[in-house]
């Protein structure tokens, strides 16, 4: 799978389009210039959602009412136009032209971002690592989208009802209203329990603990369940827990069980990362993270998803630098934003590089043999 085109209309200040190598791509230029936004164009176009922020139409240059990303992306001999409409309160996804549902237009370009924002996947919150799981499941199971979301639609209902119960003076006249929904998040909630501990195994398997340090990394899925029954009996445990901590939950007014409060433990070490890994250590284990999730695409569809690495010297130190792209040579087609020429010059003879100005492509020096 490469991304052979992209182009953007009123998407930031990006104007044009460019052509990328199958390989690597090296985008260069100062700061403000645009290298991010073409960046999160295409990691918007891929999975309809964006790197910097959680609201795509804050993208919609300033005056206008839609902005449009289009690319043409190849998988073996077979080529697909796609297209991505942001509009302020919508998005519409095409796929040869023809408007097409998100499910149906997930995974027909799908990349995977390096990128400042995503430590938080190590350093941050479970919030941060459940987003990081989620959106590698949907890129091998886009299904699992629906699941996710009518999951939380119904535990947005739930909490509606928790919070009026925890107002009132008669809150037990809110138990039958209550229980349908906890039917649906226990079915539903047993499902993402499942799809994700069976992604964390294969994860597991495809980890690189030695690729950059010598520090051993470890990931386990920690459900909030965690300790307190049977896991291999999750709905039953779900539904058990529900009940004992009902009156808990309408005293605050909202949810307090199911996988909305599950996380993903990564170790060094066996120590835990985010408090006890320094910089260098958090930035290789979300390293070594993606590439693991980028081998388990490839066991799946027998090809690799695009990587993205936004300012890549700002985040990485030349050797990891070398490590990362020797390893991704021949894998994935990789797009790299860096301010050095130096790094673009130095990449030259491997890479596609292209500079960037006023959020247009004023250079390119295209590779022929890659």
């Amino acid at each position: 799978m490469h991304l052979r085109t992209i182009e953007a209309v009123n998407f930031r200040n990006l104007a044009g389009s460019v052509e990328f190598s199958p390989g690597l791509n090296v985008i260069y230029g100062a700061n403000a210039q645009g290298k991010s936004g073409w960046l999160e164009a295409v990691y918007l176009l891929a999975t309809t959602k964006s790197f910097r922020t959680s609201h795509p139409r804050e993208a919609i240059r300033h005056g206008e009412k839609e902005a449009i990303l289009r690319g043409s992306v190849a998988r073996g001999s077979l080529v697909k136009e796609i297209q991505l409409l942001i509009a302020e309160t919508t998005k519409q996804t095409f796929l040869n032209a023809k408007r097409e549902p998100m499910i149906r237009y997930l995974g027909n370009l799908d990349a995977i971002a390096f990128t400042a924002e995503d430590m938080q996947v190590v350093r941050g919150a479970p919030d941060a690592r459940r987003k990081f799981l989620d959106r590698a499941i949907f890129g091998i199971q886009p299904s699992f989208l629906g699941t996710l979301s009518e999951y939380n639609r119904a535990l947005k209902q739930k909490n509606a009802l928790l919070r009026e119960a925890s107002e009132t003076d008669d809150p037990l006249r809110f138990l039958d209203l209550i229980a349908p929904w906890n039917d649906q998040l226990i079915t539903l909630g047993a499902e993402i329990h499942s799809t994700r501990t069976g992604y964390v195994d294969k994860l597991r398997e495809r980890l690189s603990p030695g690729l950059f340090q010598h520090e051993t990394i470890e990931i386990r899925y920690k459900s909030s369940l965690d300790g307190k029954g049977d896991l291999s009996d999750y709905a039953g445990l779900l539904r058990e827990r529900m009940g004992l901590r009902l009156k808990n939950e309408i005293a605050i007014g909202y949810s307090l069980v199911g996988p909305h409060r599950d996380d993903l433990e990564i170790l060094f070490d066996g120590y835990e990362i985010a408090r006890f890994g320094s910089s260098g250590q958090q930035r290789s284990a979300l390293l070594i993270l993606d590439l693991a999730q980028l081998s388990v695409y490839h066991d799946v569809f027998e090809e690799h998803p695009i990587f993205l690495i936004d300012d890549l010297d700002a985040e990485l130190d030349r050797t990891r630098i070398e490590i990362l792209l020797n390893y991704l040579d021949g894998r994935a087609q990789t797009i790299v934003s860096t301010s050095k020429r130096s790094i673009a010059d130095r990449y030259r003879d491997r890479a596609a590089t292209f500079q960037v100005q006023s959020g247009q492509f004023l250079s390119a020096n295209q590779r022929t043999n890659m």
